[in-house]
């Protein structure tokens, strides 16, 4: 069986405290984009066994971790702790760039959880399934509905919101730097906003300019210039709402029409242009 696991952007990102955990209480909204990878498993001669039994293969962009390391090869490992699968072979075509924002590893694991059940018949409900993925990750949670969500905690309590970006032309631009997610994080002063993301994104989106904040960009920007370059490059272009994705390193925008000569300007970076789900 095969499937696509999408990436997510933030819409605004809010770190509002530290937690005694180690982690942070946030504020931020996913929304899902059509930037994909594709997952395959194929079922292999064999029986089932209480270790997994795997192959792992990846094209597309470079692998950036240890296989076992993988997240959806931990998804695969944690569902055979729970109940026995036959050997596979895992084919991973990667599209969407790590060290981004913009949770493609995470939403391998989740669609690996939801892939797996379906392939296999195992009977996890939806609600295992989603308990399963905050097990590997914070925003695995989100992948497993895959809607626009009001994220709070350490980003695994979702509440759906209503929000339709379709009408826009979205552009996304990531620049060849990779910024690990605890770095970003050495890097932040925790705070309350003057107004929260519920309230931001009630109004218009040519709005959210000077409302909707992502905590992380004051840090990065000062560390990495070239993504705060890239953000006045897209409102230079007439974007009505541009913002650093996550932790970073993508940026995205909104426009009401197609800019004029993106695709030359950012012909270094890598880009993905469409209109999110």
């Amino acid at each position: 069986m095969i499937c696509f696991p999408n990436a997510k952007i933030n819409l605004g990102l809010h770190v509002l405290s530290r937690r005694a955990d180690g982690y942070h209480n946030l504020e931020t909204i996913f929304y899902p984009i059509g930037l994909k990878d594709a997952l395959e498993v194929v079922r292999v001669p064999g029986t089932a066994a209480t270790e997994p039994v795997y192959r792992f293969f990846q094209s597309g962009l470079p692998a950036t971790c240890k296989t076992e390391d993988n997240l959806a090869v931990k998804a695969l490992r944690l569902v055979a702790s729970r109940k026995a699968i036959p050997p596979v072979d895992i084919h991973l075509l990667k599209k969407i760039p790590s060290g981004a924002g913009l949770g493609g590893g995470s939403s391998d694991a989740a669609f690996m959880l939801r892939l797996l059940n379906d392939a296999f018949h195992l009977g996890f409900s939806g609600e295992e399934l989603t308990r399963m993925a905050a097990s590997l990750g914070a925003d695995c949670p989100f992948f497993t509905c895959n809607r626009p969500s009001l994220a709070t905690g350490v980003g695994d309590q979702l509440e759906p919101i209503d929000l339709d970006l379709s009408n826009y032309f979205f552009l996304l631009v990531k620049p060849e730097i990779a910024i690990p997610t605890n770095e970003a994080y050495a890097m932040i002063t925790p705070g309350t906003p003057a107004l929260s993301l519920k309230e931001i994104i009630k109004k218009p989106v040519e709005e959210w300019k000077g409302l909707m904040k992502n905590d992380f960009e004051a840090p990065v920007f000062k560390k990495y210039p070239e993504i705060y370059r890239i953000k006045q490059q897209l409102y230079e272009m007439g974007a009505v709402y541009a913002s650093m994705s996550g932790s970073g390193s993508s940026v995205y925008a909104f426009f009401t029409e197609e800019p004029e000569g993106w695709k030359e300007t950012f012909s270094k970076q890598f880009t993905w242009a469409n209109t999110p789900l």
